[in-house]
């Protein structure tokens, strides 16, 4: 997967996340699910988390 790719869904998800914890019926198996994606992109793209 390109780089430029890996980029634009790394901050869809974060978007989402962040739109997700505002929510008051938010799923949690789901918010969960974003975030282990979220730092397997962190990961692949060599970049820490803080």
């Amino acid at each position: 997967m390109p780089v430029n790719q890996m980029e634009t869904n790394l901050q869809a998800i974060t978007t989402t996340i962040a739109f997700l914890e505002k929510e008051d019926s938010c799923n949690p198996e789901l918010l969960s699910k974003l975030k282990e994606e979220r730092d397997r992109l962190l990961r692949e793209l060599n970049v820490h988390h803080i």
